[in-house]
């Protein structure tokens, strides 16, 4: 199932002739801030599945083109995301070969600020930083959908409820400067996500996917989740040895080669096979 937020923070099921409402049958839903009903429906995935099927075959749809998709999972408790966890990456960024390359095995996971989430129909803001740079990163993320403590590898897809596409915008270190992490990841807008949330039941083995990215029409990421040095279970397995994941925590494994800079009045377009298409014009920020 595909499941999107959208308007004013209502909930759909996307189907082959749009978007069908089940706003009605999400547990506490309520458009204001925190908006954390995504969550709530995914704790409660397996009960409210049946009644989640009933209210969009009953529902009228509406064509997609005439919704404004939201962030399909607007406040995640967490996002979490590997580091350095495809060698051609690192060899990349290193401008040298990876073979010993410290990797999301040894450095574990960063956060980025929830706040940095945005949607489909929003824009990436780039902030006024004179000299520095700010590159697209396209990745895979998955969802938790039950709360994981010391999970072992080998039952750690049973906590995956389902994927997103998900942009990791960086403004990048360099000439004397070198911010946290977490800081030059976590500007406004600076993660976007969508289009849809899909259940794990849909997409299948996540290593069979591709995860491309283009700016202004130019393919500059072409990779598939197999490559991965951490998988989804040892990323899971490493995250909640350290605390308890919760439903709707958002975890993106890491970027693909093919890194590079974006700038005001580009288009950042990427797209995951079984899950979706992002396309985000990239502007200066105006504030």
């Amino acid at each position: 199932m595909r499941l999107v937020v959208y308007d004013d923070y209502r909930v759909g099921v996307l189907a082959d002739d749009g978007v069908r409402d089940v706003t009605a049958v999400v547990p506490g839903w309520d458009p204001t801030p925190p908006q954390v009903f995504m969550n709530r429906l995914i704790a409660a995935w397996e009960r409210l599945r049946p009644a989640i099927e009933e209210a969009a075959a009953r529902a009228t749809p509406r064509p997609l083109a005439s919704v404004r998709l939201r962030p399909p999972l607007p406040a995640p408790l967490h996002i979490y995301a590997a580091p350095s966890n495809y060698y051609a990456h690192i060899a990349e960024m290193r401008g040298a070969p990876a073979a010993d390359a410290t990797t999301a095995r040894e450095l574990g996971f960063f956060l980025k600020a929830p706040g940095s989430i945005c949607g489909p129909s929003d824009a990436i803001e780039l902030p006024d930083r004179p000299g520095r740079r700010f590159d697209h990163e396209s990745e895979l993320a998955f969802i938790i959908g039950k709360e994981a403590r010391g999970v072992a590898r080998a039952q750690a897809m049973d906590y995956v409820w389902g994927y997103t596409c998900l942009l990791d915008i960086t403004m990048r270190a360099g000439g004397g400067r070198n911010e946290e992490r977490s800081l030059r990841k976590s500007f406004a807008t600076f993660t976007p996500i969508g289009p849809a949330l899909v259940t794990a039941d849909e997409v299948g083995d996540y290593r069979a996917l591709r995860v491309r990215c283009w700016v202004n029409g130019e393919l500059r990421q072409d990779a598939s989740p197999s490559d991965l040095i951490v998988d989804i279970p040892e990323l899971i397995e490493i995250a909640s040895a350290t605390l308890p994941l919760q439903p709707g925590d958002l975890f993106a494994t890491g970027s693909p080669p093919g890194v590079g800079p974006i700038r005001p009045g580009d288009e950042v377009v990427m797209e995951i096979d079984r899950i979706g298409r992002l396309a985000l014009p990239v502007r200066a920020r105006g504030w």
